[in-house]
């Protein structure tokens, strides 16, 4: 096995045929677009675009993209551990190709993530709409994945709201943006790391081993740097290589590993209801009700809610009764019932969360 946090200078497609077979936590790509530009294209004031022209991403046809496609895909399924994950971004010259062929060798798609660029570069011919964005695909290796997903690190990030399907960041400009000694761009698609922090934060674990096989000037090993993971990058141009290796020799350590600890409401520690009422934050009698106000229950001192409506009488846990008010399967009694204070109505997760502060400052959570 490659040691991790390091660059391999050569063929990705080889280096990952050659990684342990499941080894792999996580692969971003960001694999040539096959622009197929035609000519040079100039601004109005007839200045130069600096676009892509660069060899790496010239194919003879759409049948050699394509192998290449298939060929690199399969090496990734093969590095691949059962539970990991495939990212990959692109553009609409290459996205809905590499898409395709994912699905043809067992990739089950989980979400498609639209980039959308505050800054893009104008359509300046004006036979077309604004390019504005890029497509990523986040995939499982198989439709019955285990995948890692930290929904509640995504939702904290995006100010206690569910993260959506389209990510609103600019592009990579100003001082993050990479020179060569000539002053130019040191490579014509480095992304921003704002995009890559997201990726990373949201479908890996601190450890985790990531692998770039397009690594380019080394964004995604910058970011895993900063997040605690472990990443191995592979390219093949040795321009990209020294310029990576300049940067992640700059780039600091995740400085608080506590810090980068994510732990799901689902992982976090079982707390009985009746723990409210043993440590005084609820007294019995007290009258809980749903956010609308439609049902009320009342507070028993064994933990227990009692509650009657049309249904009929109910007594039971706060799922339970939940549940049979409503004529649900399911109800989930931390979030559906709410106390009446002077702030208003706030949940009984609130409670909740102050029992696990209170546990974790006192170490009794260990």
């Amino acid at each position: 096995m490659v040691k991790p946090n390091t660059i391999l200078l050569g063929d990705c497609i080889e280096a990952m045929r050659s990684m342990p077979a499941g080894s792999v936590d996580m692969v971003f790509a960001d694999p040539p677009y096959n622009l197929q530009l035609g000519g040079e294209l100039f601004r109005p004031n007839n200045s130069r675009v600096d676009g892509v022209e660069d060899a790496w991403d010239r194919f003879a046809d759409f049948a050699t993209y394509d192998k290449f496609t298939r060929d690199w895909l399969s090496a990734a399924h093969h590095a691949l551990k059962d539970d990991g994950s495939l990212w990959v971004i692109g553009s609409y010259h290459n996205i809905f190709r590499v898409g395709s062929i994912l699905q043809d060798l067992g990739f089950w798609i989980l979400n498609d993530i639209v980039w959308r660029k505050t800054n893009p570069m104008p359509n300046f011919r004006g036979r077309r709409f604004t390019n504005a964005h890029e497509t990523l695909i986040w995939a499982a290796k198989d439709k019955d994945a285990r995948y890692q997903f930290n929904y509640e690190a995504m939702k904290s990030l995006n100010d206690d709201l569910q993260m959506r399907s389209d990510w609103v960041i600019p592009l990579c400009t100003g001082a993050e943006r990479l020179k060569n000694e000539q002053g130019q761009k040191a490579h014509p698609t480095q992304k921003p790391e704002a995009l890559l922090y997201r990726v990373i934060l949201s479908s890996t674990k601190p450890g985790d081993l990531i692998v770039d096989p397009f690594f380019g000037t080394g964004t995604t090993g910058a970011v895993a740097k900063k997040l605690g993971r472990r990443w191995i990058g592979i390219e093949r141009e040795k321009d990209y290589v020294d310029i990576a290796r300049q940067r992640l020799a700059s780039t600091p350590d995740a400085m608080d590993t506590d810090a980068l600890k994510l732990v799901s409401k689902r992982q976090a520690p079982r707390i009985p209801f009746g723990s409210l009422l043993e440590r005084g934050l609820l007294e019995p009698g007290t009258t809980l009700f749903d956010q609308r106000r439609r049902y009320a229950a009342k507070v028993r001192a064994d933990g227990t809610l009692v509650a009657s409506n049309h249904l009929g009488n109910h007594k039971g846990s706060i799922h339970q009764v939940g549940a049979a008010l409503q004529g649900a399967p399911s109800c989930n009694g931390w979030t559906f019932w709410h106390l009446d204070g002077q702030g208003g109505m706030m949940p009984l997760d609130t409670l909740r969360q102050q029992v696990l502060a209170q546990m974790e400052s006192t170490g009794s959570l260990q």
